[in-house]
């Protein structure tokens, strides 16, 4: 599939809950439990960290295809400022062709450029492909929240992961 990789901007809120709606509303791939609305998406855009990454993968039609999303982890210390989280989602429809992989791509050299020197993130431990898609990216397990999220009143265990942007010697 013909993408090209860029930073999100307000115009896109429409298109990320589009994308974002459909796989909350499946119950299988992300906690998050509540659908957004255009304009929260564009306020949060417009209020979006200046550490923060927010890449959009658009198709030659011109249509966004999936986005990733990495923030600082914390914001109360500084003693966490190499770390940043990151959430990827891909169009239900589009899933399995290299989107997530030019999300990567795209993310880590903008996480590297902006000083971060390790990704941390979560995976619902039933997402058996994201988990996939993630260690394919050199992503490790580090352990399992157990029951850390609860969704329609099932409890849902987290794999937590995390990757090295730099080397362990640095």
């Amino acid at each position: 599939m013909e993408l090209s990789i860029r930073d999100a901007v307000p115009s896109d809120a429409e298109a990320l809950v589009g994308i974002l709606n459909p796989i909350i509303a499946a119950r299988l791939y992300t906690a998050f439990d509540t659908p957004f609305s255009v304009e929260a998406e564009r306020d949060y855009l417009l209020n979006f960290p200046p550490r923060g990454i927010w890449k959009v993968a658009v198709s030659a039609a011109g249509t966004l295809a999936g986005f990733q999303v990495m923030e600082p982890f914390a914001t109360y210390t500084a003693a966490f400022d190499h770390v940043g989280t990151l959430g990827t989602y891909v169009d239900l429809a589009l899933r399995r062709h290299g989107i997530a992989t030019r999300l990567f791509e795209a993310t880590f050299a903008a996480a590297r450029e902006k000083g971060y020197e390790k990704i941390f993130t979560f995976v619902r431990a039933d997402n058996e492909a994201a988990l996939r898609t993630y260690l394919r990216q050199g992503f490790v397990v580090i352990g399992t929240a157990r029951k850390h999220a609860r969704i329609d009143g099932r409890y849902i265990d987290e794999i937590l992961i995390e990757k090295a942007l730099v080397s362990p010697d640095s």
